[in-house]
């Protein structure tokens, strides 16, 4: 969960679901699939190919989306996910799994590719939420998410218009006067941080922290040299603990604004179906 208390557009939701059929004829059956928007892309699924839902489960269902991760940090990240929990056997990354089992069931064997698949690289090290839509199928994952990763349940907030205000775990922090101020400099390098750099900035409360991108990575990645991508790390300034993933979506909240993208729509997989 990101910072708030900032006045500026929500996190994007990029996420990769599950969903599981409670047809009896088809019972059983699962399909993973990116989305968007869960809420409406469950209802795709369920209207068929006609409303936009996917050639696989098109007069199959009903279909209950039971969980979905999300925090990706692009379209393209959580599509590669998608890709990856779709064919585990095809994936150099989950080489390690082995294949499904004699007695196993199509859901729980996507659980168990799950599981690897949060303590695998590169998606061990992103600011993942799983969040479990439909508690009452919930089951433990074979291996547990790392530390970083949280469990949520029930439905996703709403993506709330730019300017409304997100709850988060700086609820109480305020914006600096002067964060964005030209000619800046970086508190870890002391050189100017250009306005295309956009700072990170630290979101506690009355911490002045403002750092480039680069500068601060190396400085959380201390503790872990063979590492790209920091997960945690202590601010230099205030000495409080922060979630990489939170000056990330802190720094974004900033930028310009993205075209949306309605992929699910016309997904890529149902082209090779037809």
């Amino acid at each position: 969960m990101g910072p708030a208390g900032v006045a500026a557009r929500p996190r994007r939701f990029f996420g990769v679901y599950l969903l599981y059929c409670l047809n009896p004829r088809h019972r059983g059956r699962v399909y993973v699939g990116f989305t968007v928007n869960p809420a409406r892309r469950v209802q795709q699924h369920n209207g068929g190919r006609k409303k936009g839902g996917a050639w696989r489960t098109s007069g199959r269902g009903p279909w209950e989306m039971v969980l979905v991760v999300h925090g990706f940090p692009s379209a393209v990240a959580a599509l590669r996910f998608e890709w990856a929990w779709q064919h585990p056997h095809a994936s150099r990354r989950l080489a390690h799994v082995g294949p499904r089992l004699r007695g196993e069931t199509a859901f729980t064997f996507h659980l168990r590719v799950l599981a690897h698949m949060l303590r695998a690289p590169p998606w061990a090290r992103l600011p993942l939420t799983l969040r479990w839509l439909r508690p009452d199928l919930r089951q433990d994952l074979c291996l547990p998410p790392p530390p970083h990763v949280p469990l949520a349940f029930g439905p996703p907030p709403p993506q709330a218009p730019a300017l409304r205000r997100r709850a988060g775990p700086f609820d109480d922090a305020k914006p600096e006067p002067d964060q964005g101020d030209a000619g800046a400099c970086c508190a870890l390098c002391a050189r100017t941080i250009q306005d295309e750099q956009g700072p990170l900035c630290c979101p506690h409360p009355g911490c002045l922290l403002r750092a480039h991108m680069i500068c601060l990575a190396e400085e959380f990645l201390r503790e872990e040299p063979g590492q790209l991508l920091p997960l945690e790390g202590q601010c230099p300034s205030c000495e409080k603990s922060l979630l990489w993933g939170d000056l990330i979506w802190l720094c974004q909240m900033n930028t310009e604004k993205e075209e949306d993208l309605e992929l699910e729509e016309a997904h890529w997989t149902d082209l090779l179906e037809t």
